[in-house]
């Protein structure tokens, strides 16, 4: 498409004498604000990529894709829905939840956390709590020294256990909100609890406020029904396909009927992953006007270039140089310093994105202050997810914007009459 003397020629331009240095220094500029535009680009959206998605895996992990309750109070018969809803194509899992909220004591300390009752198969079989046990096992959970009492054991987030000053072995206190009614009034309802193991998910507001004890405690320390007929608040459905959510919700309702409601993940965090989208394309467009501004110095530097070169390229066009080779000439000028710029910040956008955790260490080390807090930013490191097709568009961008800003320049080149130009 360029000929060797079109190559020649741009390549010199490029590298202006010295007295012709200021146009070099705005080509310098231009290549350096375009690599940092797309460096920037891709940093920032490999980031708000990688916040969502971990956001995304710890939120579904921790809460399931499908809930299922009882239109009013507890769902009773939870053993015969839980059994047909996983006759439903599709569907892995469902486990059976009591969620309530409670108070946590230990000595001095109280704190105020998420109770969460399941059973001990059943938290085994959860990725997200069994693959991130900081200490203890999931063995001793539900285990009792009684065979005729619930057991116990509890487990919980670390950051909660820390604040708490708790270790392994140590008893608390977990009292409820609701009271049991007895001659001298309504007296808070408190249980003797054991912890046995800490898990730290990476998740900040889950490992501050979240503990497991076993079903049949939950059960009966939070009074889910009367007698033997004891229930549970939800049911909690993981699918194949967390992305076709809506589609399993469908047959869930179909499988069960009107007696249960259903909700999905997508509709009880939908404002929440909105706004991140939102952050996410306000960034890109805030950013893109980085690689604007290089590509208006580019129209800049090569008016400058051409302003100062109409005596050479007079004499190219006298010695039987075509418009159309001035034109390329000075295209491939301009587009030299967008293609390099680009592909540099490639490199260094993406060398820095997949080590960001690393930087963010030492940087911290550096200026001995927090950059990344976890109560902030609800994750305990900083997430990272170079996503191929932002990359592609972020280059498709820059090197789009840069060919269009030589094309002014270029076809004021060619369209320059030599006999003026000599005559001047």
């Amino acid at each position: 498409m360029f000929s060797l003397f079109e190559r020649i020629i741009a390549y010199r331009y490029l590298r202006s004498p010295r007295q012709e240095g200021f146009i070099s220094v705005i080509a310098g500029f231009s290549f350096v604000g375009i690599a940092l535009g797309v460096a920037t680009l891709i940093i920032v959206m490999s980031v708000m990529n990688g916040f969502r998605q971990e956001l995304l895996t710890r939120i579904i992990g921790m809460n399931g894709h499908i809930t299922i309750q009882s239109p009013a109070g507890p769902l009773l018969n939870f053993d015969e829905v839980a059994s047909k809803a996983r006759t439903v194509p599709g569907v892995q899992l469902v486990f059976p939840i009591v969620a309530q909220q409670a108070l946590v004591m230990f000595q001095s300390q109280a704190r105020g956390a998420v109770i969460h009752g399941i059973r001990g198969s059943d938290l085994k079989q959860r990725a997200i709590i069994a693959n991130n046990m900081k200490a203890g096992s999931l063995d001793s959970f539900g285990k009792s020294e009684d065979p005729k009492r619930p057991s116990d054991t509890v487990i919980m987030g670390r950051r909660l256990a820390e604040s708490l000053g708790l270790r392994l072995g140590d008893r608390f206190s977990l009292m409820s909100p609701q009271g049991n009614m007895t001659a001298f009034g309504t007296l808070p309802r408190q249980k003797s609890m054991t912890l046995v193991g800490v898990f730290e998910v990476g998740f900040h507001e889950y490992d501050k406020s979240v503990a497991f004890i076993p079903l049949d405690t939950a059960q009966s320390f939070f009074k889910l029904g009367q007698g033997d007929a004891l229930g549970v608040s939800v049911l909690e459905v993981f699918v194949e396909n967390p992305d076709k959510v809506g589609e399993y919700e469908f047959l869930l309702h179909h499988a069960l009927g009107d007696q249960v409601t259903l909700s999905d993940w997508q509709h009880m965090s939908s404002s929440f992953f909105q706004v991140v989208q939102v952050e996410r394309n306000v960034m890109f467009i805030i950013l893109t006007l980085i690689i604007l501004i290089a590509a208006f110095n580019i129209v800049s530097g090569l008016i400058m270039l051409v302003k100062d070169k109409m005596r050479d390229i007079a004499i190219m066009r006298t010695m039987g140089a075509t418009r159309g080779t001035i034109l390329r000439v000075f295209f491939l000028t301009g587009a030299s310093i967008g293609i390099f710029g680009t592909l540099t910040g490639v490199a260094g956008g993406l060398a820095f994105a997949l080590n960001i955790e690393t930087i963010r260490r030492w940087l911290e080390r550096l200026l001995d202050m927090e950059l990344f807090n976890a109560e902030i930013y609800f994750l305990t490191q900083m997430p990272c997810r170079v996503d191929g097709a932002d990359v592609a568009a972020t280059v498709g961008m820059a090197l789009g914007l840069s060919f269009l800003a030589t094309l002014y320049p270029s076809w004021r080149a060619a369209r320059l009459d030599p006999v003026e130009a000599l005559r001047q």
